[in-house]
């Protein structure tokens, strides 16, 4: 039932009347009455009269579809397991909202996909591949970790790599989940499906589609009406019929973090499904997670790569403006470089030009003000935030336990940088009379642009398709990007640089990426290498030794200082858990929080014993709080 108490995560017993017994099928919407009160439900399962015959009736029976499939319930209990969370709280996401119209419209067609033989797709070009594909037709359980080169060109075609997957499964009579973090990779990834499989051979679910279309796709998809899905964040939960393989783009996406309790990730979800559903798995992007990465450490997904040397050899040349000091002395300190400008100017020779710049209020990080040297907590070595009255703060430790100061320079003084790109375009025009300046936002979206000379300045993630590719990029402020007070900060700034290098031409015709940016530092190695697997593998590494996840367990709680304290004293902890904090967040509202992590064999323990305490809170009606697990970022 839709209950919001934790204390009621559980399964009802209620008895059927006669007059609802052909309607009350398992997955059917229901109303109950509970404590006096109507509240909806879906039936779980349908089961004989046991010894109790006062059991309530059920109330109404408010569609007959069975929209909640067996496999999806038993996954929706995991994911709320997984995340101390309950049912009713995941199921919402599981399952959109009813839509009686649609439901009792005919039910849309949807034409078998065309599996005409074509040629092979990006995936043929990987060592290992043949085995993947092999698995998807004989209908095994495959799971890898796809890392796409970085360019243009056919063998980085990530879409067309899906959908070569997918083929593979659809003739091994399997059903393919396609997954996707926003709606513009939507539209790439379904342009590509349907000319592969033919018009209308797909359903796809998004939220982006409205309540009608996505209603009447999920029918269609429940009903087994059609086999091949594509969809975002919600669509990992999708019901289908003999599910073979479910793809994810991108995992270190952001959209891929729900931002409601009980705060899952699809990645997570998307392994679960896989593991309880007995399907095979791809997890593909042009940069690697560290929780990918403890995945294949373990075996549990294989890798799929190119050689770093191979790579090198078919995508953009990437080098850093700083490589050039001797004959500029002050490229490492100007914002734009003799040499980043040299690589525009050559580059607007024979096309467009992409400018990534970080966008103001992007960067909430405080650096030295006087050397500029990002501020770090020295316990655990994540940035600082500015937390206001009370000075700076790790939102992992909390505040620190004395004065900060500069490690290279020894100033005790903080500021945070800000960067504009529309000052930024200003001064690019200024500097490149004549030439056609573009911008491209999450405010000012630019889907594409052509082939001629231009300008594109763009804020990471917003960066259009360029027609044959950009002929150059060149990566401003980039290390500001490393500065952010996030745990993954140095992951995300090189899963970004490389979606940069993914849009611009080979260096055999003449394609560059330019960093403004430390050439020491390792997130920027790992670009100019185009390595990001040895990248997760030594961010891994440095996990396990902080005690960040995915290495170890860590689960945060906040509330009102007081609940925090009080849920805290009465918890029982197993020994290996370490307990930072409770400590006071910044804000106008009291707020305080407590970390705690343990190794990962105790932590469904740790978990379970949250969810404990999360329930007896909850009957005796105190205070909220709220757990979180595995945050992705602490905000």
């Amino acid at each position: 039932m839709d209950l919001p108490l934790a204390n009621l995560d559980r399964p009802f017993d209620y008895a059927v009347p006669d007059e609802l017994d052909e309607s009350a099928r398992a997955g059917a919407r229901v109303k109950v009455r509970f404590a006096g009160q109507l509240r909806d439900g879906f039936v779980l399962e349908r089961a004989e009269t046991g010894e109790r015959t006062d059991l309530t009736p059920l109330h109404k029976v408010v569609s007959a579809e069975p929209v909640l499939t067996a496999e999806v319930a038993e996954l929706v209990r995991a994911v709320a397991d997984h995340y101390a969370g309950s049912f009713a709280d995941v199921v919402r996401s599981a399952v959109p909202a009813r839509h009686a119209a649609t439901e009792k419209a005919p039910a849309p067609v949807f034409p078998e996909p065309s599996l005409d033989a074509g040629p092979d797709g990006p995936l043929a070009g990987y060592p290992g591949s043949e085995h993947l594909l092999r698995s998807l037709r004989d209908g095994g359980r495959a799971r890898a970790a796809w890392t796409v080169l970085p360019s243009p060109v056919p063998v980085g075609d990530w879409a067309a790599g899906f959908a070569e997957a997918a083929a593979a499964t659809l003739a091994g009579g399997r059903g393919a989940l396609l997954l996707v973090p926003d709606a513009r990779h939507l539209a790439q990834l379904s342009a590509v499906l349907t000319a592969r499989f033919g018009r209308g051979s797909l359903a796809v679910l998004s939220a982006d589609a409205g309540p009608a279309a996505r209603y009447r796709n999920f029918l269609a998809v429940a009903r087994g009406g059609v086999r091949l899905v594509a969809g975002t964040r919600a669509a990992v939960f999708a019901p289908v019929r003999d599910l073979g393989l479910v793809a994810l783009w991108d995992d270190g996406n952001d959209a891929w973090s729900e931002p409601h309790a009980p705060y899952w990730h699809a990645r997570e979800v998307a392994a679960l499904r896989a593991h309880l559903a007995g399907c095979s798995l791809l997890l593909a992007a042009h940069a690697r997670t560290a929780e990918v990465q403890q995945l294949v450490s373990r075996g549990w997904l294989a890798g799929l790569r190119l050689a770093p040397a191979e790579a090198r050899r078919r995508a953009a040349a990437v080098r850093t403006a700083a490589a050039d000091t001797a004959r500029d002395p002050h490229a490492s300190s100007a914002r734009l470089p003799h040499d980043a400008f040299t690589v525009v100017r050559t580059g607007l020779a024979a096309g467009p030009v992409l400018v990534q710049v970080p966008r103001s209020g992007y960067l909430p990080v405080l650096v030295c003000a006087d050397c500029r040297t990002p501020a770090r907590c020295p316990s655990c070595g994540q940035g600082l935030a500015d937390a206001g009255r009370t000075g700076p703060q790790c939102r992992w430790c909390g505040p620190l336990l004395k004065a900060w100061r500069c490690p290279e320079c020894g100033s005790p003084r903080l500021r945070t940088p800000v960067v504009g790109v529309a000052r930024t375009a200003e001064e690019f025009g200024k500097a490149f009379p004549g030439t056609t300046v573009l911008l491209a936002s999450a405010e000012k979206p630019l889907v594409a642009v052509g082939a001629e000379p231009a300008l594109v300045l763009a804020t990471p993630g917003a960066a259009p398709v360029a027609a044959g590719g950009y002929a150059a990029a060149v990566l401003l402020d980039a290390e500001l990007m490393l500065g952010r007070p996030d745990l993954r900060a140095g992951e995300e700034a090189l899963r970004r640089w490389l979606a940069v290098t993914a849009l611009v031409r080979p260096a055999v015709e003449g394609g560059t990426v330019i960093a403004v940016a430390d050439p020491g530092l390792r997130e920027v190695q790992a670009l100019l290498r185009l390595d990001p697997v040895g990248y997760a593998e030594r961010e891994l590494a440095d996990r396990a030794v902080a005690g960040f996840p995915p290495a170890v367990k860590l689960v945060t709680v906040e509330g009102a200082p007081a609940a925090v304290a009080s849920a805290l004293g009465s918890l029982e902890l197993p020994d290996v858990v370490q307990v930072l904090g409770p400590f006071d967040l910044p804000g106008d509202e009291p707020l305080a929080r407590v970390t705690l992590r343990c190794p990962l064999p105790a932590g469904a323990e740790l978990v379970g014993r949250l969810r404990a305490l999360l329930s007896v809170r909850a009957a005796k009606k105190e205070p909220p709080l709220r757990v979180r697990v595995d945050p992705q970022v602490l905000g």
